[in-house]
């Protein structure tokens, strides 16, 4: 158990032999963790804010989301094998070459001379985000104790949300100077990327034992090619095509045939990249949906706010990163208090319980957001979505962990990793695509009510928020109101969910955290 002074915390090494870590030993390695995560989580977020630049830039208003959903789609088709590839290979070699892909594709990014090339270089992006995210909570569950890692979670918790919602912010002052612009926001990772490879390769000692390397090649084809199938459907369908197409129905089918044969892959495998018995520990399977449902909120809010802080508020880049404080701050405060408060007492459900309510009451105010909202009237609101978002996300991965064997600990979090990656990509194309149809619409029947012409050419081109700010003043008023109505009903589609996740944890069986390494949590007999 960790505890002050020279006391020492039991870990499993990656040879099967128990290794000790001081507190201190501890402490330095999760200061390579959380600046490798705190760069890659940053690289995510931060074109939330440079987005309307950058398209307008290259001209392909039309590409915007999936500027942002290259990078999910393959963080979180990624996310599953990073900790299998960690079991065969070794943690540290994986989390290096999840850095190394990180910064190649950063500067790639930087050097993009066309959307396409942008497109690219962020899903590199996300595979590299996918394994740091993934490798860091597989490092943390081997080298502390589920007891003690309370306290350190709280803190990946906090650079997590620190990370994706501060990142806007940073975007937004990048993009504000004229002498960087926006390609800085993938050159400013790099340097933090490079210190925390030699923070790792110093103070990371795994020792691992060589294995046979058995992928599971098929079972990767099929959850990744699901995952792709159901974002491209979400993405393009109501936009590139009709739902109600052949394309549609082609995605669907894909859909549903692939993640069906991944069921049947992973039950045949030898060494599954998702074992069949993590689906029979009742634990896990809640743990992930709730997760899932948490990640469609955090995505969707870290995505669209800047759209309602700039288009409808008409705030500048960097205004509207500094309006993400309080959902900023609340996180912090939130995920690092309840983080000691587990350590401290041993007892977890109550705080996604609790963050689950918070998250779906903060996206129900946040649906009642209009043109004159004042600017603490949103604060308040993402001050409340923070809170819960910081009481809910690193518990329940702790919450997984702790029942899981141990043999099992790195594939169930990067699994619990890989629903919450996954609610994130479908919600941001979920959100992307009612937020589209919905704007359309709404432009549709405000024009026509109006009897307003349309602008010279006799169609209607929504672009940067500067090009809408100099539309004529009743073509503005329309494209403003038809956002905020399309905002509005973004943000309330995010409140079934919360009630969903809240569900979810409701039927999670608090088992007591191990004060020791064993099989199965104890008290309980084996997972709940």
């Amino acid at each position: 158990m960790v505890v002050k002074g020279d006391a020492r915390s039991e870990a499993q090494g990656e040879s099967g032999a128990r290794r000790t870590y001081t507190h201190r030993e501890i402490l330095k390695i999760m200061s390579g963790l959380l600046l490798a995560l705190m760069t890659s989580m940053i690289s995510t977020s931060v074109v939330g804010t440079a987005l309307p630049t950058i398209v307008g830039e290259f001209g392909a208003q039309d590409q915007l989301s999936w500027v942002a959903s290259a990078t999910l789609l393959t963080m979180t088709a990624s996310t599953p094998l990073w900790g299998k590839l960690s079991d065969l290979f070794g943690r540290k070699r994986m989390f290096q070459l999840a850095l190394g892909l990180f910064v190649a594709a950063s500067m790639i990014a930087g050097l993009s001379q066309s959307m396409g090339m942008l497109i690219v270089a962020r899903a590199v992006q996300g595979l590299g985000t996918g394994g740091l995210s993934a490798l860091t909570q597989v490092i943390l569950g081997d080298v502390v104790l589920p007891r003690e890692r309370g306290r350190y979670s709280g803190y990946i918790g906090a650079v997590f949300g620190v990370s994706t919602v501060g990142g806007p912010l940073l975007g937004g002052f990048l993009v504000d100077t004229s002498w960087l612009g926006w390609r800085w926001c993938f050159y400013v990772c790099v340097p933090l990327a490079v210190a925390a490879f030699a923070v790792i390769q110093r103070v990371l000692r795994m020792d691992h034992e060589a294995r046979d390397a058995r992928i599971d090649w098929w079972g990767a084809f099929t959850l990744t090619g699901g995952a792709s199938a159901l974002m491209l459907l979400l993405s393009f369908g109501g936009h590139e095509f009709a739902w109600n197409s052949p394309w549609s129905y082609g995605l669907g089918a894909a859909t549903a045939a692939l993640f069906g044969l991944s069921i049947l892959a992973e039950r045949r495998a030898a060494d599954p990249i998702l074992p069949p018995r993590l689906f029979r520990d009742r634990t896990f399977v809640l743990a992930g949906t709730a997760s899932l449902l948490v990640g469609i909120s955090m995505f969707g809010v870290m995505i669209y706010l800047p759209q309602y802080l700039q288009i409808v508020k008409g705030m500048s880049p960097t205004m509207s990163g500094i309006m993400t404080t309080p959902l900023v701050v609340s996180l912090l405060l939130s995920s690092i208090s309840s983080g000691r408060v587990v350590t401290r007492t041993g007892r977890w459900k109550i705080f996604p319980a609790a963050g689950m309510l918070l998250v779906g009451t903060g996206m129900a105010l946040l649906s009642l957001l209009h043109t004159d909202s004042s600017d603490w009237v949103i604060g308040v609101d993402i001050a409340i979505l923070g809170t819960g978002l910081g009481l809910s996300m690193q518990v329940l991965i702790l919450a997984a962990q702790n029942a899981s064997q141990l043999r099992d600990m790195a594939v169930t979090t990067s699994g619990i990793s890989f629903f919450r990656n996954l609610g994130g990509a479908v919600g941001v194309a979920a959100l992307g695509a009612i937020l589209t149809n919905r704007v359309a619409s709404e432009v549709t029947v405000m024009l026509a009510a109006a009897h307003a012409p349309l602008p010279k050419g006799g169609e209607l081109t929504l672009g940067t928020p500067e090009a809408i700010a100099h539309l004529p003043a009743a073509l503005q008023h329309i494209v403003i109101e038809a956002f905020t109505r399309a905002m509005q009903t973004v943000f309330l589609a995010c409140v079934p969910a919360a009630v969903l996740g809240f569900l979810a944890v409701m039927f999670l069986r608090e088992l007591p955290l191990r004060s020791a390494r064993s099989g199965a949590a104890e008290a309980a007999g084996g997972p709940g």
